[in-house]
């Protein structure tokens, strides 16, 4: 076949079909659970060892060189991640031509079901479910990657505990930095929780997914991200350029501080680790378990802001790409 016929053939495929197919003598599909820009996750039993698993599948679209690249690095990835706050990998091949992973089914639902549902979350849930977060950020930090995509939709709630899933875009620190833009001009990652050095194309470490996690807990605390509006510009203005709304005087100071002090725009201003950032939550709200955080370390000032010319270099740069893309 031609490039063009095998293109239409992919995209012909069900994959529910050829999954179910390929794997049926060690996995027997029972529904899907949800599909995403890379992939669909469908239920499914092990039936060797009569457990519920997940599987991941990648769209057949997606089958060119690119795209197989990124979900065998997710796989890579998570196959070298193994801790208590992170959802691991039980298998991985090929069905057909379609790449698909096993993780364990986690029980449970996502933080973002969770955010719908109740609207903010009292504080100790809240700082409990940041401090398991930070805990598996700080391993995969330790490890070399960044997660990039922490958001609420890839926090899983279960059993009382936080798991990060989902490391479809997560970075080596050791390797090159991809440009936050892809060549179509869409953002790589999700814009609410979207840090500015990402933004600003700057070479990226743990301290973005601090940042992350830093929107991620604001929005526990009060029912909506840090920066919010009905446009993409006024969000990736917010992510560069201001200063989110105070937290509720009700919310412990030292949790206030640390929250703050993850939003800065520069990344030498925030914590320096996430068990830093942690420990600094901790520090007046009980907790069920840090995991591997240390003790609380001293804490910067949350002041120093991106040099307003080069950042709205920056922005002027972003927002016409994502109005060219939208457009």
């Amino acid at each position: 076949l031609d490039p063009v016929a095998r293109s239409d053939e992919r995209s012909a495929m069900d994959p529910h079909e050829v999954v179910h197919t390929e794997l049926a003598d060690k996995y027997s599909l029972e529904e899907e659970l949800g599909r995403g820009g890379m992939a669909t996750v469908y239920l499914a039993r092990d039936r060797k060892h009569d457990r519920r698993v997940a599987v991941k599948v990648m769209h057949p679209e997606l089958t060119s060189e690119i795209g197989l690249k990124r979900f065998e690095r997710e796989i890579r990835i998570t196959a070298h991640l193994q801790h208590p706050h992170i959802v691991s990998l039980i298998d991985s091949g090929v069905a057909g031509e379609l790449l698909y992973f096993i993780t364990p089914y986690i029980e449970g639902e996502s933080l973002q079901d969770r955010l719908r549902r109740s609207g903010k979350l009292p504080i100790q849930e809240a700082v409990q479910i940041a401090c398991d977060v930070a805990d598996a950020l700080d391993y995969a930090h330790r490890q070399g990657i960044v997660h990039r995509d922490i958001k609420p939709a890839n926090i899983l709630l279960t059993d009382g505990q936080a798991m990060v899933a989902d490391f479809g875009i997560a970075r080596a620190t050791s390797g090159p930095e991809e440009t936050p833009l892809t060549a179509t001009g869409t953002l790589v990652g999700t814009i609410m929780y979207i840090s500015p050095e990402r933004l600003s194309q700057q070479p990226i470490d743990g301290r973005a997914d601090i940042y992350s996690l830093g929107c991620v807990l604001y929005e526990m605390l009060t029912g909506k991200p840090p920066f919010f509006g009905a446009s993409s510009t006024s969000i990736l203005k917010g992510h560069m350029f201001e200063t989110p709304e105070p937290l509720p005087i009700a919310v412990p100071l030292t949790v206030r501080e640390a929250v703050m002090r993850a939003l800065n725009k520069r990344p030498a201003t925030r914590q320096s680790t996430a068990a830093e950032f942690a420990s600094a939550l901790a520090t007046d709200v009980r907790v069920g378990s840090l995991g591997g955080v240390g003790r609380r370390l001293l804490r910067a000032p949350i002041t120093d802001p991106l040099p307003v010319a080069i950042a709205f270099v920056v922005l002027l740069a972003a927002l016409a790409l994502w109005q060219s893309c939208s457009g």
